[in-house]
């Protein structure tokens, strides 16, 4: 068993036998008790308390991961006590139960920190289904912490998160091939964090003080792309006014990742295979061979074995890329890493703005969790941004999510589509959907959509034309 793993299992563990640390706060002697029973009952740890004040105190001497306040308390009320909880505590999820359920109350709570609002009498299968949410997130919290200062201790990542089977595996290789000068292929679809990868190889490599150059070859014609990574002498052509150096030089005794490198041409091809064979290349009209010392970390959201086969990509290239191989698991198969990404991306969107960092409440995570996620943890991370900015007070709520997230928002439902609508409609809309959900998972770009359809491009344009589909810019690798 690996390191990583060990260290992520002893923090995934907790304590034995427990579901997590309630800290009930409520004046009645009965209320407390009804809690208690039931909490302990599902194998939660319970601790009570008769007022605001003796809770603080209890939070200021135990771990709590979640807290059950009373509205209404002797003295300070809970409102009060909520506020003195989110000064010390930001992060722990506090659950107020009341009597007096007004939507003022409700809201008033939710904008002051809370997680939940539940009413009395409640529901007993409502309220246990809410605390685990809470704790869970707790712990999720609490794991994110621990997990990534470990990381740290042990490896340089800084911006990768995860807990999964499939992530610490990723996290053993990182470590083991960072060091090495072998060039590194990453496969894996669009918004998998192939950069991020990336750039943990170079910060633990004793390349980590020379430059990371990134180029995305995708998004250039193939004589600017030729131009950028090998650089031109003066008058290679006509725009050529002066000489430039290529990425190839600015990435000397550093690293230079390749993305999208399934688009070049095949001349480009030949040209990175030389590099990777003698570590020389020729600026662009040149004469003179340029020595380099580069490690190359390529990445594609395709089957190169598939396009070496058709004859659109170079087989010794594919080897010489092929010397290491990690895959990035899509964010499906990864799920149990949605609640640390989440807050991940909460904490990186509220410093960016300005803001306090937000909590994410139970209900809003649960479709995060449901949701299939097409465009991977891009596509998480954009969600959250948004979220973060349109939020106004310290939750995430189900509000702040996107229709697709929630089901909504098309324009035909397959169980339930319009009387008035045709068979023809109906399908041709479903395809519409089908096409524009491909096309945002692989960034927009139409050659590898139809890679993945299995049509040809000229096929794939037509029915965009047809179904009137709005191509978009791409967005950020």
């Amino acid at each position: 068993m690996s390191d990583t793993a060990v260290i992520s299992r002893s923090l995934l563990n907790g304590t034995p036998g427990l579901d997590g640390a309630v800290l009930i706060i409520d004046d009645e002697a009965e209320i407390r008790e009804s809690l208690q029973t039931l909490l302990e009952m599902e194998g939660f740890s319970v601790e009570t308390a008769v007022s605001g004040e003796a809770g603080l105190q209890r939070i200021g001497e135990h771990p709590f991961d979640l807290i059950l306040l009373d509205l209404a308390l002797p003295g300070r009320d809970g409102m009060e006590i909520l506020a003195e909880i989110r000064a010390h505590e930001t992060r722990l999820p506090v659950i107020m139960i009341t009597a007096y359920g007004t939507v003022e109350n409700a809201v008033r709570a939710m904008q002051s920190g809370a997680a939940n609002f539940v009413q009395k009498p409640w529901d007993n299968e409502k309220l246990l289904a809410d605390v685990r949410a809470a704790v869970g997130w707790r712990r999720a919290e609490e794991e994110n912490v621990q997990l990534k200062r470990a990381l740290k201790q042990r490896y340089n990542f800084e911006n990768i998160v995860g807990k999964s089977e499939p992530m610490l595996k990723i996290f053993d290789l990182v470590a083991q091939v960072a060091n090495s000068r072998s060039t590194v292929l990453l496969q894996g679809e669009s918004g998998t964090g192939k950069e991020v990868i990336a750039k943990a190889l170079h910060l633990n490599s004793p390349r980590h003080d020379r430059p990371f150059v990134p180029v995305n070859t995708g998004s250039m014609p193939t004589d600017l792309l030729e131009s950028t990574l090998f650089g031109h002498v003066k008058g290679a052509f006509t725009s050529a006014i002066a000489s430039k150096k290529g990425l190839f030089e600015m990435a000397d005794r550093g690293t230079l990742f390749l993305d999208e490198i399934a688009t070049m041409g095949l001349d480009t091809q030949a040209k990175i295979l030389r590099v990777l064979q003698d570590r020389r290349f020729m600026h662009l009209g040149g004469v003179q061979e340029v020595q380099v010392d580069v490690r190359i970390i390529a990445a594609t959201n395709v089957d190169l074995r598939h396009l070496v086969r058709e004859g659109r990509f170079r087989e010794d290239l594919f080897y010489r890329l092929n010397v290491i191989t990690i895959e990035l698991p899509p964010l499906r198969q990864r799920k149990e890493d949605i609640p640390l990404l989440v807050d991940f991306f909460l904490k990186r969107y509220a410093d960016e703005n300005e803001r306090p960092v937000p909590n994410i409440t139970p209900e809003a995570l649960r479709p995060l969790m449901s949701y299939s996620w097409p465009g991977n943890v891009r596509e998480l991370e954009n969600v959250i941004e948004r979220a973060v900015v349109l939020s106004s007070g310290i939750n995430i709520g189900v509000d702040l999510l996107p229709d697709n997230l929630l089901g909504r928002g098309s324009a035909f439902s397959l169980h339930d589509p319009p009387a008035d609508s045709s068979l023809f409609e109906i399908v041709e809309d479903v395809e519409r959907r089908i096409i524009t959900e491909m096309l945002e998972k692989c960034n927009w770009n139409q050659t590898e959509a139809a890679e993945h359809f299995k049509v040809p491009l000229s096929t794939l344009n037509q029915k965009i034309r047809r179904l009137n589909i709005e191509i978009k810019k791409k967005t950020r690798g």
